[in-house]
């Protein structure tokens, strides 16, 4: 177990969806509880109230403290002495803005799902109040809580890439080559634009494979060439979509999100090049990192590897050889904003490495990544600007 703060009481958390068909709130309440950072106090976990209830005793909380609606849960716990600190936002698309901005107006801080709005006015809107209430939001991209990916950024800031000019990311599966949604609650609300937005899997899946790229190049996109297919009859929304990118410093990348990928499992992998150096990562192996040094032989770094930096270092939690995955990732986010946060309350500096959880303005880029891939993809690809002024 990781915490640094052990002789300070757990962070009070809530939980805005995440209910009993939810499949991401499981993975919400693993992180929370892992460190020990947090305390699932109280919660809205579905929009029936009834089943929200019904929830919460599941879960062994306080009958009191679980709520029918989100706006009764923000109140209640703001008039309450021992009300939540954090809440955690795992609702369909369309519904991120005006939750967060019910807490954040309350000056509780807040993890929201990604995307975290399903327009880029929202999300300005949200960092804007985020800011006037003094409060902090982070968005859940959970992948960046990998070792590999923190020793890919340290890697990639130390120059050991050199100046890079080639990014590929994917996040591609084959989940939804039928028509799931028929018979998938959650697959429904991905696929209605009325509750997801104007993307399918660009922003279900591609704004991960999107945060990654900036998160390790530390190079926002600048423009996006985009072309989106819907493959699977009476499907609104794209299942396949193609990106060309132009990065601000001048590296050129490739991103395809897909859900009808036939044989591709979870399918989140990235490549990024260099004058000096390449390397690669793939999701499914995850406590691996490639790393290929011009004129030298490609290596394998490994969790005990002697080059692994700190930042990666830091992250690790069991003894090499022992497989480490997905419920860590999340974890380490987790665990990132809550030493982040229990710092701030305490008027203490943080750790600096601590600062790499994705934040509200990580998100912000996502959605405008997103309105361009739209923009684009609506006129035969044409260039159209992803910048986002913060």
């Amino acid at each position: 177990m990781r915490n640094r703060f052990s002789s300070k009481p757990p962070l009070r958390y809530g939980m805005v969806g995440g209910g009993a068909t939810s499949t991401i709130g499981d993975s919400h309440r693993i992180a929370l509880r892992w460190d020990s950072y947090y305390n699932l106090v109280a919660g809205a976990f579905d929009r029936n109230p009834e089943d929200s209830r019904r929830f919460g005793e599941q879960l062994g909380l306080d009958s009191g403290r679980v709520y029918g609606d989100y706006q009764q849960m923000a109140m209640a716990e703001f008039a309450r002495v021992d009300g939540i600190q954090v809440v955690g936002v795992m609702t369909p698309n369309s519904t991120h803005h005006a939750i967060a901005k019910a807490f954040i107006e309350v000056g509780i801080h807040v993890i929201l799902e990604k995307p975290i709005t399903t327009t880029t006015e929202d999300a300005l809107n949200l960092i804007r109040l985020a800011r006037e209430h003094n409060v902090l939001c982070a968005s859940m991209y959970g992948y960046s809580g990998y070792p590999m990916i923190r020793q890919a950024r340290a890697l990639v800031a130390n120059g050991d890439l050199g100046e890079i000019t080639v990014v590929q990311a994917e996040f591609a599966h084959g989940n939804c080559a039928t028509a799931v949604e028929q018979h998938s609650e959650g697959a429904a609300w991905r696929n209605d634009p009325k509750m997801a937005g104007s993307t399918f899997v660009l922003g279900d899946v591609g704004t991960h494979a999107l945060h990654l790229a900036t998160f390790i190049t530390g190079q926002q996109v600048r423009e996006v060439s985009a072309d989106r297919q819907s493959f699977v009859p009476g499907r609104v929304l794209e299942d396949n979509a193609h990106v060309l990118l132009r990065f601000k410093k001048g590296a050129a990348g490739y991103l395809w999100a897909s859900g009808v990928a036939v044989g591709h499992r979870h399918g989140l992998a990235i490549r990024v090049y260099g004058t000096k150096a390449g390397i690669a990562w793939h999701q499914e192996r995850p406590n691996q990192l490639r790393y290929s040094p011009l004129g030298e032989t490609p290596r394998l770094l490994e969790l005990d590897s002697p080059e692994l930096r700190p930042q990666a270092k830091r992250l690790l939690r069991v003894a090499a050889g022992h497989p480490e995955g997905y419920f860590e990732a999340f974890t380490n986010v987790y665990s990132d904003f809550a030493e982040t946060l229990i710092a701030k309350l305490s008027g203490t500096k943080p750790d600096p490495l601590c600062l790499d959880y994705p934040t509200l303005e990580d998100g912000a880029h996502g959605v405008k990544f997103l309105e361009a891939c739209v923009e684009s993809a609506d006129n035969n690809g044409r260039w159209c600007s992803a910048e986002l002024a913060l």
